[in-house]
């Protein structure tokens, strides 16, 4: 515990310094310069990356990689009824229970079913681009297929959700609050929260998710990735040009992510696009979980609201039910 304080000390001052500093650029009048003062794009701001758009393109748009004008209203407002919790639920109760026994995860179902439609904020249009899909390659709009590997490790997450807790950390690392469901990394939009705050300096970028209050603090030193993994990846970035680029490897074990391997490496990019947009991207590979990389494009907009406190208690609260239930089981005590 002694030797490990100096280290956490100095991350917070990092932290601390980076947040001052960022704050103190954005307090003045007027809008923010869109270059910082060593040349780079300002990256600086709350951004928000709701949207309606799925991941992956729907099958009756199998061929169709961009809505017309005239389909975008019809198909954000088809998006946003169907994403209603309050209509329909017995309905959507059976079709989001086969879809997470395809996915290998029972998240979805709770997702989908967990509150009131009021406290949803998955948003109600799709990306400016009109794409039928976030992700962008494979062409097809679809993640490539899992490999026999990824498979396993899906069917395994399943059989371990669905069964008698034996311990907290047979729980998803989100209802264990130690990850978010959208702010990965990567980040994607899910249910609620969907806000990302970056910070910039000329040496160091931090992702603050508004989730889980997650905050990835990534030198832009050109120092190696650290060998010691951690939950969300060890990240470190550098500028192609005006585009950041931030290369994130050495997962501990399992990740929130789609049920991907210590093996992932993700590869995030950020570029302004616009005085108030900015072009996320980011490619996956994880050759022990997909048989191909796949890459996602996701427009952020500037916010002017800040960043909220997101307090994970619900899984925490819950954690001692869903074990002590577990227990009554095993008793013979519950069902």
């Amino acid at each position: 515990m002694t030797n490990r304080r100096p280290g956490l000390i100095a991350s917070g001052v990092a932290l601390g310094l980076l947040i001052s500093t960022a704050a103190a650029a954005q307090s003045g009048r007027g809008p923010a310069p869109l270059r910082t003062a060593d040349g780079h794009p300002n990256l600086n701001g709350v951004w928000d990356f709701r949207t309606v758009t799925p991941l992956e393109r729907p099958t009756e748009f199998a061929d169709k990689e961009f809505l017309s004008e005239e389909e975008v209203a019809a198909y954000a407002a088809e998006r946003v009824r169907a994403n209603n919790a309050d209509l329909d639920r017995e309905a959507k109760k059976q079709i989001t229970t086969a879809r997470g026994q395809v996915n290998g995860t029972s998240e979805t179902r709770d997702l989908a079913l967990a509150y009131n439609d009021f406290w949803w904020d998955r948003g109600t249009a799709v990306v400016e681009t009109r794409r039928t899909s976030l992700v962008v390659d494979p062409a097809d709009g679809r993640v490539p297929e899992l490999t026999d590997a990824g498979t396993a490790r899906a069917a395994e997450r399943l059989r371990i959700n669905q069964r008698p807790s034996e311990g907290p950390e047979d729980r998803p690392l989100g209802e264990r609050c130690i990850t978010g469901f959208n702010s990965g990394p990567p980040m994607l939009p899910s249910a609620y929260n969907m806000n990302v705050q970056i910070f910039q300096t000329a040496d160091h970028v931090v992702l603050l998710n508004e989730m889980v209050h997650n905050a990835r603090i990534i030198p832009l030193d050109g120092s190696n990735h650290s060998p010691v993994p951690l939950w969300t990846g060890v990240s470190r970035g550098h500028w192609e040009g005006d585009t950041l680029v931030v290369e994130t490897k050495n997962f501990l074990r399992e990740t929130s992510f789609r049920n991907s391997s210590k093996n992932l490496h993700l590869t995030e990019r950020i570029q302004r696009s616009s005085e108030d947009s900015l072009l996320y991207t980011f490619t996956v590979t994880d050759p022990t979980t997909w048989t191909a990389p796949w890459t996602v494009e996701l427009p952020m907009r500037q916010s002017d609201l800040p960043i909220f406190e997101y307090a994970c208690h619900e899984g925490n609260y819950g954690m001692d039910g869903t074990l002590n239930g577990a227990r009554a089981i095993e008793n013979g005590s519950g069902q």
